[in-house]
């Protein structure tokens, strides 16, 4: 479990730091490419933390 929720944080950080090059990118085709990669890193965190969820509720 220890090991999904030190994932999930990874996650949490990489999608603000891509957050934060979007903000900071001057091409507008990169500004959106991260800005992509941040909610899809998102989506990923959620479904993880659903597992997680799942799985404190069977214990």
């Amino acid at each position: 479990m220890e090991d999904l929720r030190a994932k999930l944080e990874k996650l949490l950080i990489e999608a603000e730091d891509c957050d934060l090059i979007g903000r900071l990118a001057t091409d507008p085709r990169k500004r959106e490419l991260f800005k992509k990669l941040a909610a899809d890193l998102r989506a990923i965190a959620h479904d993880i933390q659903t597992v997680i969820a799942g799985r404190t509720r069977v214990i």
